[in-house]
């Protein structure tokens, strides 16, 4: 444990300004200096519990940041966006032990405990000051977000203890504290936090969603029960779950006699996946979705669905249920000029669109699918998914329909995709790019100084969150996942006909979908085209990799490397570009664009022999769950061994700072 981060009063430094924001009933003049603030007289009116919560916000929940492609860039290195630099887990070897910080720190979850143990006895007591129903909001608020920061912790560590309070800064307690718990006793807890929020969060906090509501812990709770649930299918048989052979936990006292709450991992499975769908529908048969008109370019931009995704007010969209606001000249992002570019270099992937069906239903590769090609970029477009026709971007489209003129950094005219830039600001890194997000207003183009707002959670998940678990758990396509499904392909106007395009799929078809597998196997038709429908619904929002990892999705490159590959750069769309443009050659430096010999769709992290990515892709077992650095194995070991640390490593990787993965 990093005791550093977990001191009972390492949030003095940060109470002052949190006073400064509260409203409270006391007028300024009334209230003590700040100097004298402390903890005791700090958490008793609802102002303070407003501005506490708030200032949580920032940390636990995704949104946009400045000079990034924001959320939408989320994705990059998966199957579905592709950066020029492949990130080191997919290199095997170059993931390694660190000798200190990573991901095993409390600091987010004492800021929350810190918050709830004050503040739930003086609230029981009747100690706090202010409107009954806010103060439950707010204290609500803090335990959805110490939920959403477990469920970091779960993803990325699995096993976790489970703290619930403050406890002193007296180092043999924080060892005590530091045994990890099973990793669906963790999910478990995170449920139980969404629980409490849900009983105390208002269904409309402040009528604009910008404070997290009761449907905000429903979905979330979708999420982490959908999440736990295929993870212990998955992952059944594996070292990754608990009482699995080799699981580490097994080796620790405290663990050695472990039982599921249910019986077993079976039970277990089927008791988040049936959380996971009451929590779906809940919101799912509470909350309609956008209408789509399939209008592009209007000067009004009257497309609803298009529009939400770039608009400054986000607050009258039925299916957004929390989105943070921006304002001009105080908080700011650059994600209008990027939309207008080449995405922050984050560029979409060739499976990414060709994942996406025909109009009529049908896969691209299917008898009677009337699909185009993928010579062109219009013809990519024609007749396909209605949500691939809005956000694929195509050369002259119009990026500024309002405003036309402003905007320092505005791209009036979409261009050929700049495959050759080197300057993120400009590359379009596989020739395929996304107008989602876009804002045609050119006064929102000015370097760093948009203001659209940013989607944190909507409804629309929670449509796709039953329709997986409820097939997951019962091997059936039930009433209301028939009505979600068919909900969702009507928006995106694709034939409604599901079973259709499951008839048509061939899953040797599908291999560049990494969807397409669990544990190196492919999976149903049925089960791929509900994965499916989730990956094109979804594209740009940030829990692709979420998905991936819970589907155990990346087992078939342990042994055969995966290609990254863009649009075909060498077919006709070669003439769009000069000869200096698409320099080639492994051996040549000055290279910007892949060869021809490897691929005739560019391979943007193949450009170069000596690039660690030249040889493409792979994956390591033990890169499904991240490594606890060395550091927290040194403080909490009681005799300066390891083994005596009441921590464990997670599997495959060692406990020496430096080492990679072994045995996996």
């Amino acid at each position: 444990m990093n005791f550093s981060k977990y001191k009972k009063y390492s949030c003095l430094a940060t109470l002052a300004v949190f006073a400064l924001l509260s409203g409270g009933c006391q007028k300024a003049l009334d209230k003590a200096p700040l100097s004298n603030i402390t903890p005791e007289s700090y958490l008793k009116e609802e102002g303070q519990l407003a501005a506490y919560a708030i200032a949580r916000y920032p940390d636990a929940l995704p949104s946009h940041g400045n000079y990034s492609f924001g959320t939408f860039g989320i994705d990059g290195n998966t199957d579905n966006m592709i950066l020029p630099v492949l990130d080191n887990k997919f290199i095997p070897g170059l993931w390694r032990v660190e000798a200190s910080g990573g991901e095993w720190s409390f600091g987010n979850i004492y800021q929350a405990n810190y918050f709830l143990s004050t503040v739930i006895p003086r609230w029981k007591a009747g100690g706090i000051v202010g409107n009954a129903d806010n103060i439950k909001q707010y204290i609500g608020e803090m335990y959805f977000i110490r939920a959403v920061e477990y469920f970091k912790k779960l993803q990325s560590l699995g096993d976790f203890p489970i703290i619930k309070t403050v406890y002193p800064d007296e180092k043999d307690i924080l060892i005590q504290v530091s045994k990890r718990q099973p990793r669906n006793e963790v999910a478990r807890f995170i449920l139980s936090d969404l629980d409490s929020a849900a009983l105390l969060l208002k269904t409309s906090p402040d009528g604009t969603k910008n404070r997290i509501s009761k449907l905000c812990a429903q979905l979330i709770k979708s999420r982490v029960a959908l999440y736990e649930g295929t993870w212990l299918k998955y992952f059944k048989g594996t070292a990754f779950v608990p009482n699995g052979p080799n699981w580490p936990g097994k080796a620790k006292d405290y663990n050695a006699n472990y039982q599921y709450p249910t019986g077993s991992i079976d039970s277990e499975i089927q008791y988040f996946l049936g959380e996971a769908m009451s929590a779906a529908k809940s919101v799912a048969d509470a909350v309609p979705l956008v209408a789509n008109t399939g209008i592009i370019e209007a000067p009004n931009n009257e497309n609803p669905y298009f529009k939400m995704f770039g608009a400054v007010d986000m607050s009258g969209y039925s299916e957004v249920l929390l989105w943070r606001q921006y304002g001009a000249g105080l908080v700011t992002h650059n994600i209008p000029v990027y939309t207008q570019a080449g995405n922050y270099a984050v560029g979409l992937s060739r499976s990414m669109v060709e994942s996406f069906l025909m109009a009529n239903g049908l896969p691209i590769y299917a008898t009677g699918s009337n699909y185009q090609g993928d010579d062109y970029i219009t013809d990519v477009r024609k007749d396909r998914d209605g949500r691939l026709n809005l956000f694929l971007k195509e050369p002259g489209q119009k990026n500024v329909l309002v405003n036309i003129g402003q905007g320092t950094h505005a791209t009036q005219i979409e261009p050929t995709p700049r495959i050759w830039e080197s300057s993120y600001d400009q590359k379009y890194t596989t020739g395929y790019a996304i107008r989602k997000g876009i804002s045609y207003d050119g006064a929102q183009a000015n370097n760093g100084q948009g203001f659209t707002g940013s989607i944190t959670y909507r409804a629309s998940e929670a449509y796709l969150n039953y329709i997986e678990a409820s097939y997951e758990r019962n091997g059936s396509i039930d009433a209301d996942a028939t009505k979600y499904w068919q909900q969702l392909r009507t928006r995106a106007k694709v034939n409604t006909d599901f079973q259709q395009t499951i008839a048509a799929t061939v899953m040797a078809n599908e291999t560049q979908d990494w969807g397409a597998y669990s544990a190196n196997t492919l999976v149903s038709p049925t089960l791929y085209n509900i994965r499916r429908e989730r990956r094109n619904e979804l594209m740009a929002e940030g829990l692709r990799y979420m998905d991936l990892k819970r589907w155990r999705a990346m087992d078939q490159m342990i042994s055969t490397p995966y290609h990254f590959e863009g649009f075909k750069l060498w077919g006709p769309m070669k003439s769009w570009f000069t000869a200096t443009q698409i320099v080639y050659g492994s051996s040549n430096s000055n290279a910007v664009v892949s060869d021809p010999a490897l691929s005739i769709y560019l391979r943007p992290q193949e450009i170069r022999a000596n690039a660690d990515s030249y040889k493409g892709a792979r994956w390591t077992m033990a890169h499904y769950l991240s490594p606890i650095a060395t550091q927290h194995f040194n403080i909490t070991a009681t005799d300066g061994n390891i083994a005596s640390s009441p921590i464990y490593q997670n599997p495959g990787w060692l406990t020496t700072g430096g080492s990679t993965p072994t045995g996996m």
